[in-house]
């Protein structure tokens, strides 16, 4: 258990880049007496010392009142309504539960992510499964879990649904749509654009809503359209609402997730109160007011929750200076694969500084953490904060260079726990045959 840490008050801290920095954090994180960083009530000195580095803390009550804040602003604006929590975004058992407590549905997209919310206790009858290429085996394990909404990805999961649900029974199912829709975001997490591999095109969709019709074992709900992640525009999202409405009416639109969060000062993404106005309000001017609408936020979520601490091994003086830590591209792969940039603080002095390249320690150029990002005076054994890691970082973890993947420590009122332990080099083994 951590010992609770006084800590400043806003007022008390000077410095303007520090009062930046801080506004990346978990809402409530402050400076404690020794000017350290203090997440969720814990000194990031006593995380580290008690945890080691890397590691993934998540603030449990910013995580908590995200999913209020959600929950509730869906509710105010379309009673009948819910939010799923699309679980790729952070894939732990714990996660899951605490949603789950919350009142959040969630949303799973492998055996693997369906088996984790099994084992947090996630009622199954809540549960909508996605896809693109699931397997009769993924299939097979949602039907006899109960899951509430299989969502039809092609024409391929109809046949299979159709032999495996029971002569006696009936599986709930939506169809996604690919509205024709390119948001503003990485070619990488857009999704709703003509030529995406996911859903199906209207007339598709038209198709596959015939023969669902037709079906004695497959309940056609409703229709799904999701169009992206790290959207930092409401627009498009009222745009995928008028393009399913189109299709028809029906007693369920999940309206998918897509919002983005603010990973540096130059983001500026609509709040939850601005995306549920511009997506609900475009559902009262099209869809049926009986229908229930279903959200699946998952970056939004979790990204602003977690913060990533590493240990200063060097400093390589010179231009750039290089301040190499003990992670990199094992646990924070969205650098890599999207380019997303990430703002860092040493976090037992926050603020100000020179820019450096904050790099890992994988064989590979391409493993920054952040480049040119301002530290002050950084030195071996500094500890390093990196805010807004909550979301993707944890799923994208591997074990490049053989690298042990890092605990989640979830912090509240000043206690600590770990809810995910670090990997040792015999989990590097444990597979291994002779």
């Amino acid at each position: 258990m951590a010992v609770p840490v006084t800590t400043t008050a806003p007022q008390a801290i000077a410095s303007a880049s520090r009062e930046a920095l801080l506004g990346l954090f978990p809402t409530g994180t402050a400076l404690g007496p020794d000017g350290a960083l203090v997440i969720g009530g814990c000194s990031v000195t006593d995380l580290a010392g008690r945890f080691g580095t890397p590691a993934l803390v998540v603030d449990e009550a910013a995580l908590r009142a995200r999913a209020r804040r959600y929950a509730d602003g869906l509710a105010a604006r379309w009673p009948k309504s819910r939010v799923a929590f699309a679980s790729k975004a952070f894939p732990c058992t714990a996660v899951y539960r605490l949603l789950a407590e919350e009142g959040l549905s969630i949303d799973v997209a492998s055996g693997g992510e369906l088996s984790l919310a099994l084992a947090a206790g996630v009622d199954p009858a809540s549960l909508v499964v996605h896809g693109n290429a699931k397997t009769d085996g993924e299939l097979h394990m949602a039907v006899e879990a109960g899951a509430g909404l299989i969502v039809i990805d092609n024409a391929d999961d109809i046949d299979r649904l159709e032999r495996l649900v029971p002569r006696s029974g009936e599986q709930a199912v939506l169809v996604r749509v690919t509205p024709g829709i390119r948001p503003d975001t990485h070619a990488a997490v857009a999704t709703g654009q003509e030529g995406s591999k996911f859903g199906l095109t209207l007339p598709q969709a038209r198709e596959a809503i015939a023969r669902l019709r037709g079906s004695s074992r497959l309940r056609l709900d409703g229709v799904h359209v999701h169009i992206g992640s790290q959207i930092l525009d409401t627009e498009p999202f009222a745009r995928s609402v008028e393009a399913v409405a189109d299709l028809g009416a029906f007693a369920v639109y999940d309206l998918g997730g897509g919002l983005g969060a603010r990973y540096t000062y130059d983001d500026h993404p609509p709040s939850v109160e601005e995306y549920l106005d511009t997506l609900v309000g475009a559902a009262h001017r099209v869809l049926p007011s009986d229908a229930e609408i279903i959200i699946e936020p998952g970056r939004s979520m979790v990204a602003e929750a977690g913060v990533t601490l590493y240990r200063v091994v060097t400093v390589k003086h010179g231009e750039p200076v290089f301040v190499a830590v003990d992670g990199g591209m094992g646990d924070n792969l969205e650098v890599a694969l999207y380019g997303q940039r990430f703002e860092a603080a040493v976090a037992t002095r926050v603020g100000g500084g020179e820019p450096c390249h904050l790099v890992g320690r994988h064989c590979e150029s391409g493993d920054a953490v952040s480049k040119g990002v301002p530290l002050p005076d950084p030195r071996p054994g500094d500890l390093i904060a990196v805010p807004v890691t909550g979301a993707y970082c944890f799923s994208l973890s591997n074990n490049y260079n053989g690298a042990l993947r890092p605990p989640v420590v979830f912090c509240r009122n000043g206690e600590a726990r770990a809810v995910v332990r670090r990997e040792t080099y015999d989990d590097l083994q444990r597979r291994d045959l002779p």
